[in-house]
């Protein structure tokens, strides 16, 4: 991202998708991540470009062509355009989508490997290895695992051929010299790490072409009729492509701030050979290559080669295109892998979606038209109890802004979700129920139900790159609708107008049972413990407890220390670490056996323990419908 005088310019890019099967959760989870981050800075001012599109060359499209029993050509139309169609039911925002067989980019491809073949960069020789057509390229024996591809799990073919090869080792001092000097290149920094780790050894020239003899589908190189270019040397190309190398006014502007958005198997590619192709061709390199992780299901990779996939549109259809926009950028860290499960994505949409973000517009909204008729009340001062609202509220877009930057999805939607608890909280002290039975709180009620309107304005617009058709109701609902609900329409609180109309909707997201396709196990039979007395029993002391801070034990999987506000605050270590993560349990209530004798687990003492119920195979936490005091006792 950019500033150049008044101008700001942003430049986001997916992998184009290789056409050899339909889209699949892997590609979703990528093209929505563009366009979050697309929504996020066209929404704040920045001249943006988000392009996405299909790779169509190379051998494993003339294969499945092959076995589906029509040409390359009419293979790549039918996937390609499975592809283009699935964008806008996922409301992909994409300004452009490019296919590697469109005209325009067939002759800027042809346009580099002649100005990299004149300068002396490309050369005709021999080779021979072991060639993956699943990956389309030669393995050396000590990448090989068991003598199979590592993500493909075949053997490779073993091949010998004359091809023309790039000079490739010729920058390789170069590109360590530029990825040291430029340490947010390739992020998260594992992966500029894993390059590096790539260069400490020689750097081969890359073979470049494919004979005519054995594959014809590809683009001809422009100095050997007999030859197609290797479908890396194309692909990559598209990047610049799409908007308008060499001489288009978009290239000089975009380019200079552009994001590729990557999974981490086509890091060597994209981090190794894109740079050194741009450095041979006279063209400066990306802004930023950004990398994220896997998508596993029980703990394989998602890949359409070993038919583990999940199609989105199963899963939107059944759960809501917002919920499960959501749930692919709440549950994964960016760079890392995350194991999808239908029953996670459930869990998301029940407790963020229904049960935090659901419950607190419908309870606003039913207030504000139930004591102010269809018309936002307007504020009489600030009290003590508002300011911590308000100040929360005009901290967000910059804490939202910083995740943003360094690709910390979760992070941002984290902070939004603290700020939803924070404004049930705030409606539970305010009591507005209470102030609208006495005629002299009528003030403080209008007061308080303008401020959690205005709450609901903040938080649309925060969540509108994620969920944009669930920020757009609350915007509408509010009376806050329109051009201009960006982040500096809310860095200062107020911008909610009194008077603005007020409607009370639909449920925004809800409430569903999961189940899953197996038998349930049945129930085991009820078995009561020994009868205890009435005296027994009040020795037991329940307390609430909220949960202030959370991390797993070291070297336990299951056990988690808590640091809980019980009217004092005190450490518990408890064995939900299956079950919850660590940073889903800060926020909330629980109950807790206060009078328990310490005890030290894994060498954390804990002072109490906490209930929980089990839910099949899980345990479930017990939790309250109106929010307690701390150290409020159980009766």
């Amino acid at each position: 991202m950019k500033e150049s005088g008044t101008e700001k310019v942003f430049y986001v890019t997916t992998p184009i998708y290789y056409v050899n099967a339909s889209p699949h959760i892997g590609h979703a989870y990528t093209t929505v991540v563009a366009d979050v981050m697309a929504r996020f800075y066209r929404n704040n001012g920045y001249r943006t470009f988000f392009m996405t599109g299909t790779d169509e060359h190379g051998d494993k499209i003339a294969e499945a062509a092959k076995k589906a029993g029509i040409t390359p050509k009419e293979y790549a139309d039918r996937i390609s355009a499975q592809f283009r169609a699935l964008w806008p039911q996922l409301n992909i925002t994409n300004d452009y989508f490019i296919r590697t067989t469109d005209e325009n980019h067939v002759r800027t491809v042809r346009h580099i490997l002649q100005k990299v073949y004149d300068a002396g960069d490309i050369y005709f020789g021999k080779y021979e290895g072991y060639y993956c057509v699943g990956c389309e390229r030669f393995y050396t024996e000590t990448e090989l695992v068991d003598g199979k591809c590592p993500d493909h799990k075949v053997a490779p073919e073993y091949r010998e051929e004359s091809n023309y090869f790039f000079r490739m080792s010729r920058y390789q001092d170069w590109l360590i010299g530029y990825i040291r000097d430029n340490p947010d290149f390739i992020r998260p920094e594992r992966y500029r790490n894993e390059v590096l780790a790539f260069l400490r050894e020689p750097l081969e020239d890359l073979c470049i072409s494919r004979p005519k003899s054995r594959l014809t589908w590809g683009i001809t190189l422009p100095f050997d009729e007999n030859y197609v270019t290797y479908v890396w040397f194309d692909a990559l190309i598209n990047y610049i492509t799409g908007i308008g190398f060499p001489d288009r006014e978009e290239f000089r502007v975009f380019w200079p701030e552009s994001n590729h958005l990557i999974a981490k198997d086509i890091v060597k590619p994209h981090g190794i050979f894109w740079p050194t192709m741009l450095k041979a061709a006279g063209v400066g390199t990306y802004r930023h290559l950004n990398v994220h992780g896997y998508w596993n299901i029980e703990q394989s990779k998602m890949s359409k080669s070993l038919g583990n996939v999940v199609r989105p549109l199963d899963l939107k259809d059944k759960y809501g295109l917002d919920a499960f926009r959501y749930f692919l950028l709440r549950d994964m860290v960016f760079g890392l892998d995350s194991n999808f499960s239908e029953e996670a994505l459930v869990q998301r949409l029940n407790s963020d979606l229904a049960n935090d973000l659901g419950n607190l517009v419908s309870r606003v909204l039913s207030m504000a038209v139930r004591y102010f008729g269809e018309k936002a009340p307007g504020p009489s001062g600030t009290a003590e109890s508002d300011r911590a609202l308000i100040g929360r509220a005009e901290a967000l877009p910059r804490e939202v802004e910083a995740a943003f930057q360094e690709l910390g999805f979760h992070k941002a939607l984290i902070a939004i979700w603290e700020f939803i608890n924070l404004t049930n909280k705030y409606i539970v002290e305010a009591e507005p129920w209470v102030l609208a039975k006495k005629p002299e709180g009528r003030e403080r009620l209008g007061t308080v139900i303008y401020n959690v309107l205005e709450a609901l304005r903040v938080i649309a617009v925060l969540i509108e790159p994620f969920m944009p058709d669930t920020a757009g109701k609350i915007l509408a609902w509010t009376g806050a609708g329109g051009a201009g609900q960006n982040l500096d329409s809310i860095r200062k609180w107020g911008g909610l107008k009194p008077g603005a109309p007020v409607k009370r909707g639909e449920a925004l997201f809800p409430r569903v049972e999961f189940k899953k396709e197996e038998e349930a196990p049945a129930r085991p039979a009820f078995k009561s413990k020994p009868e205890i007395t009435l005296d027994e029993f009040q020795k037991v002391d329940l307390r609430a407890a909220k949960i202030v801070a959370a991390e797993a034990v070291q070297g336990s999987s299951k056990l988690v220390k808590l640091r809980i506000d019980i009217g004092e605050e005190r450490t518990i270590v408890a064995g939900i670490g299956l079950d919850y993560k660590p940073e889903d349990l800060v926020g909330k209530w629980i109950v807790v056996v206060a009078n328990l004798k310490p005890a030290k687990l894994m060498g954390v003492e804990s002072k109490g323990m906490l209930l929980a119920a089990s839910a099949g195979r899980e345990l479930s936490l017990l939790s309250f419908d109106k929010e307690p005091e701390p150290g409020g006792s159980i009766k």
